[in-house]
């Protein structure tokens, strides 16, 4: 017998976030989140999305032994003031029985129904800073820092359960030896002087940290075209900057400023940190934080986190300043392999940029949807 439960305490929330750990201990391709940081981000009192967003977790149980997982989330702007009924879940892990992946989403639907919500989507975060989709090709391929990794039959469950899909992403790897300066190198002197544009790099995060609201405010815009879309509020962006500040490389943040010192568009890399954190099991004690400096300090593999052009210099060539210093930073670490997270097949725009750099698609992912009936 399937039951599901709402969790109502810090031991049963433990258990809901080391679930994975046990579900994907023998999948050598699967990289565990940091448990604590997990533990945060559903923390009510330390997460500031819960403003505007509201999250239930529930485990399922088979034999008095949990064998799923599903957060059920509504995020009110996105209901309220964009007018988009979705029903969001996250964090859904389960074993290979169609009968608990159909018992945790028809929890999913109830919570739907008693709020009037039209139709389910997931997995999904709560924004687009947030984890998505269903892994469908490139299981594997090893995971990374921001993504979900998936075994393949969580597809064929939703499909079974007449699930359609709803977004659906691509992952791409780039060889740094396939990447050619001459499609950017001479472009970016052209549009600096057109534009009257510069570059920005930095030698520390410190140097960083006053920019950050204004590269929110960039990505917000530059990304509001999307389907995905939903905004984050400006306790969120704090949120954020700590969260993810100790894990950048200030020389792989890049900014671009016009004449005024006003800031229009940036691109930020990490390190990969996939085979760090399945070095640390979910922890940072004793010997995590090691891991993580070692892979910051010596990682030849990048994973690009998030790129942003203010709409009005969209389409003039100025991410081409952003790839020059970029491969000036990357060819002096000697980088051998980037890695780009995922990517809305719709976003034409975004595959364009990387079109002269024999992108190869390693990974494919989706979101799935349903009506409330």
């Amino acid at each position: 017998m399937i039951t599901v439960k709402e969790i109502t305490t810090k031991k049963d929330l433990k258990a809901f976030v080391k679930f994975p750990f046990i579900l994907n201990k023998d999948f050598k391709s699967w990289v565990p989140p940091i448990i604590s940081e997990e533990l945060k981000t559903f923390d009510k009192n330390v997460n500031p999305v819960f403003k505007d967003a509201e999250a239930r977790f529930f485990l399922a149980y088979k034999n008095d032994t949990v064998v799923g997982r599903i957060a059920a989330i509504i995020n009110w702007i996105e209901v309220n003031k964009q007018n988009e009924k979705k029903m969001r879940f996250g964090w859904f892990d389960v074993i290979d029985d169609i009968k608990v992946t159909e018992a945790l989403l028809d929890k999913i639907h109830e919570i739907g129904r008693e709020n009037n919500l039209e139709y389910v989507e997931g997995p999904v975060g709560f924004s687009n800073l947030d984890k998505v989709g269903i892994l469908t090709e490139g299981f594997d391929e090893i995971g990374n820092m921001i993504t979900w990794h998936n075994q393949p039959y969580y597809a064929s469950h939703f499909k079974a359960l007449e699930y359609d899909i709803a977004k659906s992403y691509s992952e791409n790897k780039m060889e740094f030896k396939n990447i050619k300066p001459e499609f950017f190198s001479r472009i970016q002197q052209l549009i600096k002087k057109r534009y009257q544009l510069k570059s920005l790099v930095f030698k520390n995060n410190k140097e960083i940290l006053p920019y950050t609201d204004e590269m929110f405010d960039v990505f917000s815009k530059s990304h509001s075209v999307l389907s995905s879309f939903v905004d984050i509020n400006d306790d969120q962006k704090e949120y954020f900057k700590k969260k993810f500040i100790g894990f950048l490389n200030p020389e792989y943040v890049k900014f671009v400023l016009d004449k005024d010192d006003k800031l229009i568009a940036f691109g930020i890399v990490t390190p990969s940190y996939a085979r760090a954190l399945q070095k640390m099991k979910g922890k940072l004690f004793p010997f995590g934080f090691r891991h993580l400096l070692h892979a910051k300090k010596h990682a030849k593999t990048v994973t690009f986190y998030l790129i942003g052009v203010l709409p009005e210099y969209q389409n003039k060539g100025v991410t081409a300043i952003i790839f020059e210093e970029f491969y000036k930073s990357f060819k002096e670490k000697q980088i051998e392999l980037c890695i780009r997270g995922p990517e809305l097949d719709d976003n034409v725009a975004i595959q364009q940029l990387w079109k002269n750099f024999k992108p190869v698609t390693h990974k494919r992912r989706c979101t799935f949807k349903k009506d409330i009936a």
